[in-house]
């Protein structure tokens, strides 16, 4: 059953027509209502296209947050062949907030991480909503590092809200974790790409985000805090996270306009949780552009380029 946000209840009442007017079809109802029901899907298609293209930064941070928008897990099986998982970090334990591996994108040997924030109470309690702990940034350099050692191109879907803040993380090094892992992948001699999938979260998504080209969907959300937390340190008030969202400058239009990323993957009408496929197969065409274009590239001159794309953020900012 889809998933509505509040701002969708004009395109939810008129879809809910058009399943009521199928269901009496399908009933055996006398009268033809096929007329009736092609009328009202061209009228919630044009909502929902109307709806979609003036999202608010707000409206965009609850898109990137919907529950029923592809995650990580399946991105990795919609484009990722032959995917075989590595588990820990050889020092304290297994993270399963950041999932890694090595597999073929589009027949080419990669190293692939991502942060799984889960699809249901089980598996978003395994995965820790996404808030991963020292351990899983550590796998993570673990793996970057034996992707450099082997020449195999690093990919990583950014989707969490912030590394996790509790008290054993902080125990166990996280802010160190974090910045050993940004680290790893500013001196990594081989491409690699970063796509911000739904919500990219603080040091939680740089982490595994400062890559030679970083692309975001057009709907997924990428800010140093959550709007809530900006609105609870700004205003004392946590209601005035839209606020935020607004001034933040939040979304991935904002962000290409700033250049902080380099690309923008654009999704279904109505999001990507509308069409997974669709998101998943344009995520895979703009990730094998991004590659090819960073293709000859020795280890020296990708190195040169990921630190000057850096650099240039905080001169042009």
């Amino acid at each position: 059953m889809r998933s509505y946000l509040d701002f969708e209840k004009p395109v939810a009442e008129l879809e809910a027509k058009v399943e009521e007017l199928r269901a009496l079809g399908e009933n055996g109802n006398a009268v033809s209502i096929s007329d009736d029901v092609s009328r009202l899907e061209v009228k919630a298609a044009d909502a929902l296209k109307d709806l979609y293209s003036k999202l608010t930064p707000w409206q965009k941070t609850l898109v990137a947050r919907h529950p029923q928008r592809p995650h990580f897990v399946d991105y990795c099986a919609g484009l990722i062949t032959e995917f075989t998982p590595l588990a820990g970090d050889r020092k304290f334990s297994e993270d399963e907030a950041i999932l890694a591996g090595f597999g073929r994108f589009r027949g080419q040997p990669v190293c692939v991480l991502g942060q799984e924030k889960g699809h249901n109470t089980e598996t978003r309690i395994r995965h820790n909503f996404g808030m991963a702990r020292p351990e899983g940034y550590r796998k993570a350099v673990r793996l970057m590092e034996m992707a450099d050692r082997f020449g195999l191109p690093v990919l990583s879907f950014v989707d969490t809200a912030g590394a996790y803040p509790g008290i054993e993380a902080e125990e166990r090094g996280q802010a160190e974790a974090i910045a050993r892992s940004t680290e790893a992948q500013l001196g990594l001699g081989v491409p690699n790409v970063s796509l911000v999938i739904g919500e990219g979260g603080s040091g939680g998504a740089i982490a595994i985000a400062t890559a030679n080209k970083v692309l975001m969907m057009e709907h997924a959300i990428y800010s140093v805090i959550s709007p809530e937390g900006a609105a609870s340190i700004l205003w004392r008030d946590a209601a005035r996270a839209q606020d935020a969202a607004t001034n933040m400058k939040i979304t991935a239009q904002d962000l290409l306009r700033l250049g902080i990323i380099d690309g923008i993957v654009t999704e279904p009408v109505g999001g990507a949780h509308r069409d997974p496929q669709a998101a998943i197969q344009a995520a895979g065409n703009a990730i094998e552009e991004a590659l090819h274009d960073l293709g000859n590239m020795g280890p020296a001159e990708i190195r040169d380029h990921r630190a000057e794309k850096f650099l240039n953020i905080g001169r042009k900012l």
